[in-house]
């Protein structure tokens, strides 16, 4: 069994000038694109949808909508108290 390792991406089993090649772009990508580099009115319109939330999945003012952000609410400012554990033990 041959200790090198037949992985063409391992670089020891490269042709030299190939690796030296590959060195001398000193980490720059090979390819040119992304959003730096599409048209300025592309990238507007991309950004521009950013941040815009979906209807969600309650409707507006309905009972089950207040009564999950009541519950949002108060758990993320809650501290261990008796109630707490009596939420939990009502949940199971």
């Amino acid at each position: 069994m041959s200790s090198r390792n037949n992985n063409p991406t391992n670089f020891a089993n490269r042709p030299k000038e190939e690796v030296q090649e590959i060195a001398s772009k000193g980490g720059h990508a090979s390819h040119t694109g992304g959003f730096a580099s599409m048209d300025p009115e592309k990238q507007h319109d991309i950004a521009s949808k950013g941040g815009k939330a979906s209807s969600g999945s309650f409707t507006q003012g309905s009972e089950r909508a207040k009564e999950a952000g009541r519950k949002g609410g108060r758990r993320s400012h809650r501290t261990n108290t008796e109630q707490d554990v009596e939420d939990y033990e009502g949940q199971a």
